[in-house]
């Protein structure tokens, strides 16, 4: 069981120190999300589903990743729907044993930056208290999801359909 919350990010948080790595991204389906992934070297299946539990407060799935090659990951890439979603992603404490996931976009969405923590429990992830570089909590809109955003033209098409259905 994966259970994270996405927050927008306010203010840069230092990055020197940092682990990070070089990710790409594609989705082979959205419902359920089958994705395939490029990690720095490592290259990964993953199918996520919907667990059905409580969305209030965090994104809540049941997730499988299984290893491939670089060759089968190259050629699910040829057949993803929409486009790869390039990021860097570093990793970064935020208190106790938690971590946040910062994601840097890069290529067609770049300008977008987004953090991901996630959490042991229900309870961990509703009673966090995010630092202060972290802003608006977006885990329940699915505009910032990475599936939705690998069927966008580039963040200038993304940041538009995001304001409008916003007002």
């Amino acid at each position: 069981m994966e259970i994270e919350r996405k927050f927008l990010v306010k203010t840069m948080p230092e990055l020197t120190g940092a682990k990070v790595k070089k990710i790409e991204q594609g989705y082979l389906c959205s419902g359920p999300i089958v994705r395939i992934r490029k990690s720095n070297e490592d290259y990964i299946l993953t199918y996520k589903s919907k667990a059905g539990l409580s969305q209030d407060y965090a994104i809540q799935n049941e997730e499988v990743e299984l290893p491939l090659t670089r060759e089968a990951y190259e050629h699910l890439r040829e057949k993803i729907d929409g486009a790869l979603v390039e990021k860097s992603r570093y990793v970064l404490a935020v208190g106790g044993r938690l971590w946040a996931e910062l994601d840097v976009f890069e290529g067609r969405l770049s300008g977008l930056v987004l953090a991901e923590v996630e959490f042991a429990s229900e309870e961990e992830a509703k009673n966090f208290v995010p630092p202060d570089w972290l802003g608006e909590d977006v885990s329940g809109d699915r505009a910032f999801s990475n599936a939705y955003l690998s069927r966008v033209a580039d963040y200038t098409e993304w940041e538009k359909m995001y304001e409008e259905n916003r007002r």
